[in-house]
């Protein structure tokens, strides 16, 4: 088989979507039937992880794999100075529960180069696609140059990976002068195609940042929903709600079966996050939005965060326990920026007011609620007190400054952002003031629009300072084609004067850190539900180091 280099142009966008993969795919699901619903929902849980090789599987001789087992790409992840994470999930038929590989292990092999056609391989080694993994495996790649550029595949039997392409952060306390990154958020598989992810697969960034929603638990019908398949019917498997672990592993290989998906996961690393699709909509900590018995469905928010890891470039330490995962964390870029990535959904108090459209009050206000946890605010806070870093990023879920939905003078705001926990706001914002930091960035995802805030010291006062900036990158696909100005456009732009931009449509945004401004560019296309739409950028601006606010482009 020819060795693949750098990822070209996705095919979706130049024809029609991934017909032949899927029209196999669903062949061997008809044929393979290896984990049945209550076997999926043994695994789903201890509390602990089996250990490696607990299952003492048999091991699998690659050279009888005759089908392409990397049907899932390859990604990379939370690059550092002298490492980066590699990935890849080996599923020959990868519409079955088990990936069409049984219980056996597999000896995967996998090197790392500086150039395209691997003649000068600088790390290479050997390691085993265990069963109770899901046949994924992950390498922390160490012993790299700092702020260097790479390529990476893997090989078993005689198949042969795509290649990746990847990079490390700058060193350590470096002066770097710039840092090009971009954020998404939101992919419902059922609403449309991913046209965005194949332009930002070809976009000059160094890192991606996915802030949620990568996975959505709502059933898939044999169309695709609004892809509208007519030569491909998907399994009947996914036209169900995700509740086992063999669910949530069978909807990550439906989406990662997307080319533009692939595409730019092997274009450029990744840092990622989760909302609350992952598991369920707006979960809170162990409560469900149905009310559910919580132990019910902390069995099941375990399967998810299992599922999560197992298919996300993520290294060792967010390796979930049962139901917990250490998912908030910190990566630097020398001395330009400090990332502080949250979990806004494993710890969070759950929504005032019935999660319903509802004006802050006693309930929503009370101190003792939390959006984040104790822990991670504390956490997050000291974070800012030793950070080094000219920019401040904070990589979060859902919209951090106040929206007002309405006129009124007690109007109405969303329970399930910030606004629902304006006082783990205050204390964030106090505790940003406090620590000095005068270049703060919040990316958002969440609400399947591009929003552009000021970051007011007091929101209700348009007079008062400015401290930072957040930017909503909308969605890939999530609620269908969108539109420009929707239908609470003049409303929310009234009623917020700190609400800079506000577009309806999907895409994502691509920000570019320097040494005196920032600047963010809202790229979007007109329509997700055909493949094949142009990319354009619909806004920009700028925000000055060390002198908060947007100013347009």
């Amino acid at each position: 088989m020819a060795l693949s280099g750098r990822p070209g142009p996705s095919s979706a966008l130049a024809s029609t979507p991934h017909d032949a993969e899927l029209r196999t795919a669903a062949r061997h699901l008809a044929r393979r039937r290896f984990l049945t619903v209550a076997a999926a929902a043994t695994l789903a849980f201890t509390t602990q992880l089996p250990a490696r090789g607990a299952f003492a599987a048999p091991r699998l001789d690659a050279a009888r794999i005759t089908e392409d087992p990397f049907t899932l790409g390859v990604a990379s992840g939370d690059p550092l100075p002298g490492s980066v994470l590699i990935w890849t999930r080996l599923a020959p038929e990868p519409f079955t529960p088990d990936g069409g590989l049984g219980q056996q292990r597999v000896e995967v092999s996998w090197e790392v180069a500086l150039d395209e056609s691997f003649a000068l391989v600088v790390r290479r080694g050997t390691l085993l696609a265990l069963p109770e993994y899901a046949h994924s495996v992950r390498v922390d790649v160490t012993g790299l140059e700092p702020g260097s550029q790479y390529y990476y595949r893997f090989r078993t039997g005689t198949w042969i990976s795509p290649a990746g392409r990847t990079r490390t952060a700058p060193p350590a306390g470096g002066d770097t002068t710039g840092l090009r990154l971009a954020a998404v958020a939101c992919q419902a598989y059922h609403h449309g195609y991913y046209t965005a992810h194949g332009h930002l697969a070809r976009e000059d960034v160094d890192v991606v940042f996915h802030l949620g929603d990568y996975l959505y638990e709502y059933a898939v019908d044999s169309a695709g929903g609004a892809r509208g398949y007519t030569d491909v019917t998907l399994p009947a498997e996914f036209n169900r709600e995700t509740t086992t672990l063999a669910d949530y592993r069978m909807r990550y290989a439906l989406y990662k079966s997307d080319p533009d998906l692939r595409a730019v996961h092997a274009a450029h690393p990744f840092v990622v996050t989760w909302d609350d699709h992952e598991t369920e909509n707006n979960y809170a900590a162990a409560i469900d939005e149905n009310g559910s018995d919580p132990a019910r469905f902390l069995t099941r928010r375990a399967a998810a965060y299992r599922a999560y890891w197992e298919n996300q470039p993520l290294r060792a330490d967010q390796l979930p326990e049962g139901p917990d995962a250490q998912l908030f964390r910190r990566l630097r870029w020398g001395t330009l920026a400090q990332f502080d990535i949250l979990d806004t959904r494993q710890y969070r108090s759950d929504q005032a007011y019935g999660d319903t459209v509802h004006a802050p009050g006693p309930e929503s206000d009370d101190p003792a609620r939390s959006l984040t946890g104790d822990a991670q605010e504390r956490w997050l806070v000291d974070g800012w007190r030793t950070s080094d870093a000219l920019w401040n990023v904070m990589p979060q879920q859902v919209t951090f400054c106040q929206r007002k939905m309405d006129l009124n003078a007690e109007a109405k705001m969303s329970m399930d952002a910030w606004d629902g926990y304006r006082a783990n706001r205050g204390r964030l914002v106090a505790g940003a003031k406090a620590a000095g930091v005068d270049n703060w960035l919040v990316l958002t995802g969440d609400v399947h629009v591009g929003y552009a805030f000021d970051i007011k010291d007091d929101f209700d006062d348009p007079g008062s300072p400015t401290l930072g900036t957040e930017l909503t990158c909308t969605s890939v696909a999530s609620g269908m084609n969108g539109t420009e100005h929707p239908a609470n456009w003049d409303t929310y732009m009234r009623a917020n004067p700190h609400l800079r931009f506000y577009d309806g449509r999907r895409g994502y945004v691509r920000v570019e850190l320097g040494r005196e401004h920032a600047r963010a560019d809202f790229r979007v296309v007109p329509a997700v539900t055909t493949p094949g739409a142009p990319v354009t950028t619909a806004a920009s601006f700028v925000t000055e180091a060390g002198s908060p606010g947007l100013t347009p482009v």
